[in-house]
């Protein structure tokens, strides 16, 4: 039996289930814990061209923790995504 939630607005009041407030609340758990590592994966990149850009001799020294540096974040966006199925599932 799924339970059913009342939202009061100044102009409407909206009936929602609970399956409804968890797709919700799984859509906005993505979108917001993507945008950072996204920006973070952005950053990274940037910095490490820049870098090469200046010392094209210490690619290989720039290269390797840049990778690494953007696994660890691509990680973080895997992590909320598991937590968004979750929410959306549990």
């Amino acid at each position: 039996m799924n339970k059913m939630f009342t939202v009061h607005c100044s102009l409407f009041t909206i009936i929602m289930d609970l399956d409804v407030i968890k797709t919700i609340v799984a859509g906005a758990t993505i979108v917001f814990g993507v945008i950072m590592p996204a920006y973070a994966i952005g950053r990274l990149a940037t910095q490490a061209m820049k870098s090469i850009g200046r010392n094209p001799e210490a690619a290989n020294k720039i290269q390797t923790p840049m990778v690494l540096a953007i696994a660890f974040a691509e990680a973080i966006a895997i992590y909320v995504l598991v937590v968004a199925l979750v929410i959306k599932f549990v």
